[in-house]
Order: C-alpha cells, then sequence, then structure tokens
C-alpha cells in the first residue's frame, strides 16, 4: 500500500516512536512538581520547548503547547483578538485558510465583528498588495497560512508580514504544513503548527507569540503553559513531537530535493497520461510533496475508492467526496476545476518506483469510470431546444460531474456562436462549468436565474 496522503498526517517518524516509547516511562509526572520524577519530567518539557522553538525561530518563552494544531489556531486568534479589542474588532483571512481558521472567523462575525476574506489567484496564492489593501485602522489580526493545504501553494508570508508591521497589525501564520520543511520566513507575531503534519504523534500543536504581543488568553486560566493552555500535559507525545520535528528539519533539504523531482514527474506525466486533467497550484512556489490534479467527466469519489483498491492513498477536494454538493471552498477561490481532483501528497521516503506505479494505474482508472458515466456519448432526452436560441441541458438534481459531462456531449450539436444553456442545482457547476469552457475553449457567458437552480450559459466557440 503506498500512502499518498501525508498533508492530512505524515507517519510517525522513527524518532518520534523512539522519543514516545522512552518518555513514557521516564516523562510520566507531573513537571510542575519538586520531588525526583516531576523535576525529571521538567527537564523532559523544558528541552522539548528548547527545541521546538528553535525550529519554529522563537524564543522558549514564547512557545506553548497546545492539545492539538485547530487549537493551537483557535487559542492564538482568540487570544490577540481579544488582546486588541481597544483597537477594533476587524479580522483578516485568506480565501483559502484552513477551516479551523475560517472556522473562529465565523464565530467572530456572528460576534458583531468584521472580517475581510482576501481574494487568491488562480493559483491559490494572495497577492500581496491585496493582502495590504485590506488593513484598516481598526484591524485587530490578520491571518495568513505559510502554505495551501490543499494544493501545496507557498503564500507571500514575508510580505503580509512586513505590510501588518507596518500598520502596527499582528499577523498569526498556520504553518502546519510548511514547518517541518523550514522556519516560516518574514516578521511574524504569532504561529500555530501540528506535529502530526511532519511526523509527530497526533494530538499535539504548538502556539507561538511574540514578546510584545498584546494577548489576553480566553477562559479559566491556568498555571500551566505560561497561562494560555489549561490542563496537564501531554509529555511522552510532547517529547515525541519536538525529537521529530528536529529529525525532520535535519533531512528536509535533501528530501525536499527527492520529493520535488518526483511532484514534478507527476505535474508533466499526468496531463500526458490522462486526457482532459488540469493540474491545479502554483508550478514553481509550492511544498516540495504535493501536487493537485482535477479530471473532467469523473466521479471523484470513485476516483479515490479505485485508487483505494488499487493500492494507493490519496485525497481529495471535490464536492464529489462528501455528503455536501459544495466544492472545496480553496478550489472555488481559486476558480478551477473541482470535479474529479486528486491530491497527491508524498511522505519522506516515498520510493520512485511508488510513484512509477502510480502514474502506470491512474490512467485506467480514470477510464474506466469514465467509461462508467458514459462520458461523453449523448443523452438526447436531457437535451430540449429553447426558441431556436440556445440547447437546454436539464441536469437538474444530478450531481458533479454529471452536469459537465452533459455540456460535453451536446456542445457540437449547436453551431460555432451557438449556445448551450445548463440547468443545474449542484453548487460544484457554478465552478466546474467555467473550468470546462476554459479547459475546452470556450466561452462561458455567465450565469442566469432559473425555477429551479441556476442557468449556465456557454457559447461555442470552435
Amino acid at each position: 500500500m503506498s500512502y499518498f496522503d501525508a498533508a492530512s498526517g505524515a507517519p510517525l517518524h522513527p524518532v518520534a516512536r523512539q522519543a514516545l516509547l522512552a518518555s513514557l516511562d521516564e516523562g510520566w509526572a507531573d513537571p510542575a512538581r519538586l520531588y525526583k520524577e516531576g523535576r525529571r519530567a521538567r527537564l523532559l518539557l523544558d528541552a522539548a520547548r528548547e527545541a521546538a522553538a528553535e525550529a519554529v525561530g522563537c524564543r522558549p518563552d514564547e512557545l506553548v503547547f497546545t492539545p492539538s494544531g485547530t487549537a493551537a489556531v483557535h487559542t492564538g486568534i482568540a487570544g490577540a483578538l481579544a488582546g486588541r479589542r481597544r483597537t477594533g474588532h476587524h479580522l483578516i483571512v485568506s480565501a483559502v485558510e484552513h477551516s479551523s481558521v475560517l472556522h473562529v472567523a465565523e464565530v467572530h462575525r456572528d460576534g458583531g465583528g468584521t472580517v475581510t476574506e482576501v481574494p487568491v489567484d488562480r493559483t491559490g496564492a494572495v497577492r500581496p498588495s491585496e493582502f495590504a489593501g485590506a488593513l484598516r485602522p481598526d484591524t485587530a489580526l490578520a491571518c495568513l497560512q505559510s502554505a495551501n493545504h490543499e494544493v501545496g501553494t507557498l503564500q507571500p508570508v514575508a510580505e503580509a508580514a512586513e505590510a501588518c508591521r507596518a500598520a502596527g497589525v499582528l499577523l498569526l501564520v498556520d504553518a502546519a504544513q510548511s514547518l517541518g520543511w523550514g522556519p516560516v520566513e518574514g516578521d511574524w507575531s504569532l504561529l500555530a503548527a501540528s506535529a502530526h503534519k511532519w511526523g509527530g504523534p497526533s494530538g499535539v500543536g504548538l502556539l507561538a507569540v511574540r514578546k510584545g504581543v498584546r494577548f489576553a488568553p480566553q477562559g479559566p486560566r491556568d498555571e500551566r503553559e505560561s497561562g494560555r493552555v489549561p490542563g496537564f500535559e501531554n509529555l511522552p507525545a510532547i517529547v515525541a513531537a519536538a525529537a521529530s520535528l528536529r529529525a525532520v528539519r535535519a533531512e528536509a533539504a535533501q528530501e525536499a530535493a527527492r520529493l520535488r523531482e518526483l511532484t514534478d514527474r507527476i505535474r508533466a506525466r499526468v496531463p500526458e497520461l490522462v486526457p482532459d486533467v488540469e493540474v491545479v497550484g502554483d508550478p514553481e512556489r509550492r511544498l516540495p510533496g504535493v501536487v493537485t490534479f482535477s479530471c473532467l467527466y469523473v466521479d471523484g469519489e470513485t476516483v479515490l475508492h479505485e485508487l483505494d483498491r488499487a493500492g494507493f492513498s490519496v485525497s481529495s477536494g471535490s464536492s464529489c467526496t462528501s455528503s455536501t454538493l459544495t466544492p472545496s471552498h480553496v478550489l472555488r477561490a481559486m476558480g478551477v476545476l473541482s470535479e474529479g481532483n486528486i491530491r497527491v501528497s508524498l511522505p519522506p521516503g516515498t520510493e520512485e518506483e511508488d510513484v512509477e506505479r502510480f502514474l502506470g494505474v491512474l490512467p485506467g482508472v480514470v477510464a474506466g469510470v469514465r467509461e462508467k458515466l458514459g462520458a461523453p456519448v449523448s443523452r438526447r432526452e436531457t437535451v430540449t431546444r429553447e426558441r431556436d436560441e440556445a440547447l437546454v441541458v436539464d441536469a437538474l438534481g444530478r450531481r458533479c460531474p454529471i452536469p459537465v459531462i452533459e455540456l460535453a456531449r451536446v456542445i457540437g450539436d449547436v453551431p460555432v456562436g451557438g449556445l448551450v444553456r445548463v440547468l443545474a442545482d449542484d453548487e460544484a457547476a457554478r465552478l466546474d462549468i467555467p473550468a470546462w469552457c476554459e479547459m475546452r475553449g470556450q466561452e462561458y457567458v455567465g450565469e442566469q436565474p432559473a425555477d429551479r437552480g441556476a442557468a449556465y450559459v456557454v457559447r461555442r466557440l470552435s
């Protein structure tokens, strides 16, 4: 079995396993106690904090451990907003932040605060000028991930940090995806990360808050972790997280170069092997082990199941892989194709042979799914002519990728310059039909209201 979903959770690093087992014997006592066992536990905790702080690029007394990366994000945003409440209640986030950030933004908005979502370009990156332009006199905090979790695009954190510093605004960086590869550049104010993303155990996050940052922890205060995180520390897991972070950093440069070559191979060869594919994300400024692509006329959930049966564990941002009809907020913000979306995120140690085997299996999997869906053979019963002006495709009640498949089936039935109106109530069609037009050289005219769902109008150009 080839595990290609490291962006969700990397396999436990051997160093993490060793440190975890050792600290179960040595670090079980309360590090706040003064007796021998407590002092031994305190030494382990202090050493872990120093190692993690060195990797982050902050002082040990600026860093605390949390129960998860999500908890680090929630604690960091809430504390920073509360500490800056006299400045204002305006929060800035990018449109492609992790859901942990966007959920806090939603709560902040519901509580009377204001939120600005900075859009991204088609590669998934914010433009520094637009991020700086969102800053206001009442902005308390801005949030920007260091690298996107779905498409691997690196964000301009240093430029954003410079703009925030000039405006007197705090910047929180979610570094969950990138911290294992190196420190985050720029003069950030707060940083959050999660150990299971770099090969540490799950259930450990870290939060760094620079000295001088006005920070007001929310909820009941506790004497542990500088009063910012309540409860007994999971010391064995913390020790393992810090040890594995140091280990992966030592291997990062060499492993990054190797994985980048493998993902470059996937980026180049998938469009050659599989027709009608869009590779998404920045081709250069990206994480070394992540490559994401979307396939037309494919049910993403079925593709994932077929790849799983073939021995490959991958993930997807397609709406077809969940109970919701709404595609990934990241793909939607980028304006790229969502149907048949596949994210391949290679863990350190991935072998070249595994990648070659994946490239050998993928074309047959996609072709098989397309054949089952009948793409793109015409289905005349769903097509009518309206006033000799447009061909109408009724795809109401049908999920992705059926609306796009139906469009592809009939586009040749209208003359060049003619129109096709696709009726659909699947939210993914709002994203996938314009993406199909761009890929196929047709003109997307726009969206029109309909009795149910919407009508997506396409003009044939070729």
